[in-house]
This record gives structure tokens, sequence and C-alpha cells, in this order.
């Protein structure tokens, strides 16, 4: 998380810690204003935009989001159907709770997979649902 009013370098220090993908830009109270990718800031850069920019100027205010209950299969198909690498997510006040990888969102969607497949070789085997 960054505050709105931070400088793009704050950011772009965030963004280059390892797995880290996506800042979600918080207003004063923690709630999310906006969301900031590393892709964003390239761009800045690459366009001789200032590094001293607030976070604000280039953050996208639409914010896809998922929430901590969100089924974890429905959020990845929106994230495959949008190109997304990173959603954040959101508790029912705005704040953000942390950021969903798709690399994560697809392990899950694997363990689930294993799970059935367990589960329906037990009952095949006459163990029953264990």
């Amino acid at each position: 998380m960054i505050d709105v009013d931070a400088p793009l370098r704050g950011a772009a220090l965030s963004l280059s810690k390892p797995a880290t993908g996506l800042v979600v830009v918080c207003h004063g109270n923690g709630q999310a204003a906006g969301v900031l990718s590393k892709s964003d800031i390239i761009r800045h850069l690459a366009n001789s935009g200032p590094t001293e920019a607030p976070v604000a100027t280039l953050m996208s205010r639409s914010i896809v989001s998922c929430g901590p209950d969100d089924d974890v299969h429905s959020v990845w198909q929106t994230m495959a159907a949008r190109g997304l690498q990173n959603v954040p997510v959101l508790g029912a006040d705005q704040k953000p709770i942390g950021v969903l990888d798709i690399r994560d969102a697809m392990k899950a969607l694997f363990d689930q997979e294993e799970l059935q497949e367990q589960l329906l070789a037990n009952y095949i085997g006459g163990i029953g649902y264990q």
C-alpha cells in the first residue's frame, strides 16, 4: 500500500521487491483509491515522465478487485478475461487486505482439483469421503 500523495519513486521502490507487481494506492483513511503496476511506471518513465510525480497522477482509479471470501475460480476467470496478473483483495470497508497474484490463484485452483480427485478416488475405492 502507498499513499495517494507519495512520489512515484516510493511506488517504484515498493514494486522493486520480489513477487510484487502491483501496489494499492490509498487515501489517508486507508481506503483504496486506485492501483499502480510496474507497467504503469515503466510507461511513465519511457515517456520521460518525472520520477517525483505523485502516484495519484498515474494510478488506475478503476479498481478490479476481489473480496476475501470470493470464489478463487471466479476471480481467476476475471483476471484471465482482463489480462490481469494481480488483483487487490479489499475488505468490506474498501481497505486493502492484500494482493492476489495469478500464480497464487492458479495454485489454489490446482490444489482444489487435487483434493476433488483424491475424494473421488477414495469414493470409487470404497473408502468413502475422507
